[in-house]
């Protein structure tokens, strides 16, 4: 198997213990408690860090510690203030803890926990709250994501990403272990639930079966990703919470004022006009990148390769196209291509020729450069009376999630986009992103399960036409006045449920019962459509808000969602994300035990926390085709000993690998050197403290040094004299620079 990732060393002790979840499906919402049992078993105090995913639609809205019998209830903050207040607690002594998302994509977190000391213990408790799908069979599904792959970072771009710094165990091997309980309610009939990984007997909790728990098998290794689908009678029928505003909060606001979520499902029945079927420009975007040629499940031993996964996809939606309509497929790594100049039509001959060059098609073209294609697919010029509608298949691991987005969104009023997420791992933030910013829709395919459904579905959606003047309006008794959040439905499509939050303000007159209503209306096919729901006034209360955080969400994923740095959508981001507790890209959760009577000793030692090791594929090592510069041959070979050669890393920002070679000759390093951003980094080396933030950096113990060309800094013990090494260490990142290091 090939190296994707930093193995982990199996004799470094971890001090994560297990991890335990906690999951609450109320109909489509699910509100999630994990809980992680850390302990330290070392003579040092550790400083530990997991890096973890998230689904892009979760919502974190509390994170709490138990460190020594002592609760701390952690702090949202503006996110560098966070940082500091985290770095400050640990360089006084005291034990502290941080959790933050990545800055450029919204499906990655990280959690730090500071200054644990030696037989200490301690507990850190994750709330988070999303809203859940209904698959194209009817299930309802909610994803615990454990697979993490790591992200690319293209050309030109700015640091690193977080994934590459993430260690990684052979499955079978992770140091910790998970359980999962779900507790399921509904108003609706509770038919089954399935799942790949091994459950416990479904046990109903009440007759009429609208309430029961499942939970995962004993001995279950946190080496997959974790899917519940869960089948209800009736999924398609419209629902409504109303839920109580947050004791204590000033009405007026979105967390004081009650709170409405309601479920609808648009029934678009029409007859198509003549010849609508033969309108339309499709355009297929294949993700060719070296990270394609990995398995969809790294579970299943046969199971296809996601480029094999997306053709068979990409082949289905080929073969289903209409007769007249225009296509056209591009493929891209980090160069792109496409079958035709411009689009073609679509004639048996036309569909018969890309089918052969669809099967022949291969994880060929080195990194995952989506931004060049995207651009090349917009400058092409529109077919009058041919809607464009746009198909991405990709793995999605890129590090400049938001730039992918905003470009998609600049572009919204001309296309739909529909995408699909291959292979386990998928990011979860670039997928429902681009197809959200415009219009169109996300599927994830993992195995062949579901793939021709997933498939047909989108083309589906894509054949029908889009709805146009999309309006809210609200009935409700004297007094209430109901206040959109977020912007509403964008998109709707026969069957598919759109969600609308409410804020409820002002006092309700009567004092009897009574109840409201909310009418979607929209046109299609120059006919209007309503669809009304009625819901009683009846605020339900709950201690973690979940209608609230997940109209906060929304409100959020509008304000940030399109990638676009506009200040005051930015100053309105960063005030919802205080006010509701849930965390966006400028904020960060952090706790500090005051607590503590005397502070900690020692030297601060870094744990990471390892992952599974996702990946059955080479490593990408270049940009465009450079894979024979990867190895560079240094001269003349410095004089080292054979421990110290095999107690350094190397990781290549810019391409998709972090290397170590353990047994090889300090002249050799693999990774895509020119133009990468690489940094090398000596990681267990005595010298290097090795404690790091999300961009990569390592903090100072001792004296500083500072490499211009990489601007990363590394610490050093006064007392050792590394600077030979330091120097060799530079050369093999970058053997052109000519920049010095400093002591």
């Amino acid at each position: 198997m090939t190296i994707c990732g930093l193995i982990k060393n199996s004799e470094e002790p971890v001090p994560l213990q297990s991890i335990s979840v906690d999951v609450v499906v109320q109909g489509f919402v699910a509100d999630v408690v994990s809980e992680l049992r850390y302990k330290n078993e070392e003579k040092n105090p550790v400083e530990v860090t997991f890096v973890f995913p998230l689904d892009d639609d979760a919502a974190v809205y509390a994170f709490e510690g138990l460190i020594g019998g002592t609760r701390i209830e952690a702090q949202i903050r503006e996110k560098k203030k966070a940082q500091q207040e985290y770095e400050d607690a640990l360089s006084e002594g005291k034990q502290a803890f941080l959790l933050e998302r990545e800055t450029s994509t919204s499906d990655i977190f990280t959690c730090s926990l500071g200054n644990l000391p030696p037989s200490g213990e301690a507990t850190l408790k994750l709330r988070y709250v999303q809203a859940l799908a209904p698959e194209p069979d009817g299930a309802v599904r909610f994803v615990l994501p454990a697979v993490l792959n790591p992200r690319y970072v293209p050309r030109g771009s700015e640091g690193g990403t977080v994934t590459q710094s993430v260690p990684r165990a052979p499955k079978g091997k992770l140091p910790y272990t998970l359980s999962l309980c779900a507790s399921l309610k509904s108003s609706h009939r509770i038919n089954r639930v399935e799942s790949k990984c091994t459950l416990e007997p479904l046990l109903y909790t009440m007759e009429d079966h609208t309430a029961a728990q499942v939970s995962l098998a004993e001995g279950h290794q946190f080496d997959r990703d974790v899917e519940l689908l869960i089948y209800y009678e009736e999924v398609h029928k419209p629902s409504a919470i109303f839920e109580a505003g947050k004791p204590g909060v000033a009405s007026g606001s979105l967390m004081g004022d009650p709170a409405l979520l309601v479920t609808l499902y648009p029934s678009l029945r029409c007859a198509p006009k003549p010849g609508l079927n033969a309108t339309g420009e499709f355009i297929f975007l294949l993700d060719r990148s070296g990270s394609m040629d990995s398995s969809t499940d790294y579970n299943i031993p046969d199971a296809p390769h996601r480029i094999q996964s997306a053709k068979e996809t990409l082949i289905l939606l080929l073969k289903s196209l209409p007769l007249g309509c225009f296509f056209n497929i591009y493929g891209f790594g980090s160069s792109y291509d496409s079958f035709y100049p411009q689009s073609v039509e679509y004639t048996q001959q036309t569909m018969s020729e890309s089918l052969q060059r669809v099967k022949a098609l291969g994880a060929d073209l080195g990194g995952t450069e989506i931004l060049e294609p995207l651009k090349a697919i917009y400058s092409q010029p529109y077919r009058e009376g041919h809607a464009r509608q746009l198909f991405v298949f990709t793995d999605g691991e890129v590090s400049n999630t938001d730039q992918v987005i905003a470009e998609v969104g600049r572009h919204s009023s001309s296309h739909r986009c529909f995408s699909f997420g291959i292979g386990e791992g998928a990011s979860t933030a670039l997928i429902k992103g681009i197809a959200r910013a415009a219009g169109g829709s996300a599927e994830f395919i993992v195995g062949k399960e579901r793939m021709q459904a997933k498939a047909l579905q989108s083309l589906k959606k894509a054949l029908q036409p889009a709805a146009t003047k999309i309006s809210v309006r609200w009935d409700l008794p004297s007094g209430l006045e109901a206040v959109l959040v977020g912007s509403g439905p964008q998109v709707i499509f026969e069957g598919q449920h759109s969600l609308i939050y409410a804020q409820i303000r002002g006092q309700h007159q009567s004092s009897g019962a009574s109840e409201g209503s909310v009418v979607l209306q929209y046109n299609f096919q120059d006919q209007t459509f309503t669809e009304t729901m009625k819901f009683p006034l009846q605020a339900q209360k709950s201690d973690r808000l979940p209608v609230h955080r997940l109209a906060a969400r929304a409100l959020l994923q509008d304000l940030e969602g399109t990638g676009e740095k506009d200040e005051e959508k930015q100053r309105l981001a960063l005030q919802t994300s205080l006010s509701s507790g849930v965390v966006c890209s400028q904020t960060a959760y952090v706790g500090v035990n005051t607590e503590l009577g005397q502070p900690i000793q020692g030297p601060l030692v870094q744990r990471n926390v390892p992952l599974v090791l996702a990946c059955s594929s080479a490593p990408r090592l270049m940009h465009k085709k450079r894979c024979k510069r990867a190895v560079l041959q240094c001269a003349p070979r410095p004089v080292m000993s054979q421990s110290c050669m095999e107690d350094y890393s190397l990781a290549c920002l810019g391409s998709r690998a972090r290397v170590m070679p353990q047994s090889l000759p300090l002249s050799r390093a693999f990774g895509d050197i020119e133009g990468s951003r690489g940094r090398v980094m000596p990681q267990p080396l005595s010298f290097l403290r090795a404690r790091r933030d999300v961009k990569g950096r390592a903090h100072v113990d001792a004296t500083q040094i500072w490499s211009l060309s990489l601007g990363s800094r590394v610490a050093l013990h006064a007392s050792q004299d590394w600077r030979p090494i330091l120097a060799l260490l530079s050369l093999l990142v970058d053997p052109w620079n000519r920049q010095d290091w400093w002591l």
